[in-house]
């Protein structure tokens, strides 16, 4: 349903990059989570390390 270039993947892609949210505050909605973790992996963010300090 949602790809890369989906509004709300660059949506959640840019609240997760600036911070505003974590990667698992993504909904978990078809495949959104998918798509924005493909995009947020590109740019070097952990989505399964995110908590880690």
């Amino acid at each position: 349903m949602f790809n890369v270039n989906s509004g709300l993947v660059k949506l959640w892609f840019g609240a997760v990059m600036t911070g505003t949210y974590k990667y698992s505050d993504v909904p978990n909605l078809s495949n959104l989570r998918e798509q924005v973790k493909v995009k947020v992996e590109e740019m070097g963010y952990d989505t399964e390390n995110e908590n880690a300090a």
